[in-house]
């Protein structure tokens, strides 16, 4: 019979770790996901009559959330690959 106390504390340092390692994937999509917005704004098709320095600050802080918002949905499935790298084990559970 194994002692329960071990077993416990081996699955829950392993829930941790792969919580932590979750919050790291989604946090480096969001970062990636960041880039590419505001790549695609630089690229400039139209020009902007009413942009200002505000503007722009605003649309950074709005592209910001955006990133983070798709990071948390798992739309381009970037964390989920970095889980199945790093974690050993298939993104989902």
């Amino acid at each position: 019979m194994r002692p329960s106390t071990s077993l416990g504390t081996n699955e829950t340092g392993t829930t941790a770790k792969r919580e932590e390692l979750k919050k790291a994937a989604e946090a480096f999509e969001a970062i990636f996901m960041r880039q590419m917005i505001g790549s695609m704004r630089q690229a400039g098709l139209a020009e902007d009559v009413f942009g200002s320095r505000a503007t722009e600050q605003f649309r950074d802080m709005q592209d910001a959330k955006l990133a983070e918002s798709m990071a948390k949905t798992g739309s381009f499935g970037i964390a989920e690959m970095l889980l199945a790298q790093f974690g050993g084990t298939e993104g989902k559970k």
